[in-house]
């Protein structure tokens, strides 16, 4: 089995990383979830979502609507199964959209796309469950810079009447958080390279006002630099954000995504550390946790505690600022 799932991240990394996770979905089980798939969020063809409920849904279930990466060139929703399988497994209801690609759109318009995906979910609370749930974002790669600017830069949200307040927190995999200049040809004509705005960089807008963040990355990562993680939750930190990071030892672009199947979990807690985090900080009034699957949730008292010891004895790699 270790050699089939080496064989796996081989397959990944050799066909194009983000871009080729179907075979992944083979291994991973139908159960655990209910979906609803193609429903519009939008008028446009990019503008569509797979909902993943938990069979034993709660009334206040949280809700994570994750996006996938791609280099904001490539990526489809129905890749990401395993990712919906395993949060709503774990008692989270879960929302993956597509999202509009270069070269059809530059920045900003997938983060439109992004924001509008979200208040749908929002909005559409109320027909899965009696009582809503908190709401996260979370992504990975390119996904987690969009997950990052709508938690962090209030212009996103704002065009959908929306305000980052609306989140419980945010969770980042492998993101690009401080990327200028740009150095990835495939990145830059997203970004106007060479007048890529300033402003477009998540760091920047980390403030008091953020909400809660879980960003991990791998050490090994040789496309988004894990300083990218470092730098943002450092600035997080300073702005006395409820914070917890690690850079995970032998974990790499792919393969840190790649934890969240089902076959490949026990290679790092990255499932269980996004349950906790969404356990933590999903708390409703009152103090009452969310109701998430409560073998992982009842682990998760020292967690973060866990994670500073980890990011300790795993940041002494590279220095480098760039992706």
């Amino acid at each position: 089995m270790s050699l089939f799932r080496t064989m796996v991240l081989l397959l990944t990394s050799l066909l194009g990383g983000c871009s080729a996770l179907a075979p992944v979905n083979w291994l991973v089980p139908n159960s655990g979830y209910k979906a609803l798939t193609d429903l519009s969020y939008g008028e446009l063809p990019r503008q569509l979502l797979d909902v993943y409920l938990p069979l034993d849904l709660k009334a206040n279930a949280p809700v994570v609507v994750f996006y996938y990466g791609g280099s904001w060139r490539n990526g489809e929703r129905a890749d990401y199964r395993f990712v919906g399988q395993a949060l709503a497994s774990r008692g989270i209801i879960t929302v993956i959209p597509d999202y509009r690609l270069y070269p059809e759109v530059r920045y900003p318009d997938f983060l439109r796309d992004s924001a509008k995906a979200l208040a749908w979910a929002r909005a559409n609370q109320s027909d899965w469950q009696s009582s809503s749930g908190p709401l996260f974002v979370m992504g990975h790669s390119a996904g987690a810079y969009n997950a990052a600017m709508l938690a962090l830069d209030p212009r996103w949200l704002a065009q959908e009447q929306l305000a980052p307040e609306v989140l419980s927190g945010w969770i980042g995999l492998a993101g690009p958080y401080d990327f200028l200049p740009i150095i990835n040809p495939n990145v830059q004509p997203v970004f106007y390279h060479p007048q890529t705005p300033v402003d477009s960089q998540p760091l920047i807008h980390a403030s008091a006002a953020s909400p809660p963040a879980l960003l991990l990355a791998g050490a090994d990562d040789s496309l988004v630099d894990p300083h990218n993680t470092r730098q943002l939750a450092e600035a997080l930190r300073e702005n006395k954000v409820a914070t917890q990071s690690a850079v995970l030892n032998d974990m790499g672009h792919i393969k840190i995504l790649l934890t969240l199947a089902a076959p490949f979990q026990d290679w790092a807690p990255v499932i269980e550390q996004v349950n906790c985090f969404v356990s933590r900080h999903g708390k409703r009034d009152g103090g009452q946790r969310v109701s998430t699957d409560s073998a992982v949730a009842s682990g998760c008292t020292n967690q973060e505690e866990t994670a500073r010891a980890r990011e300790s004895t795993t940041t002494a790699n590279g220095t480098s600022r760039k992706p």
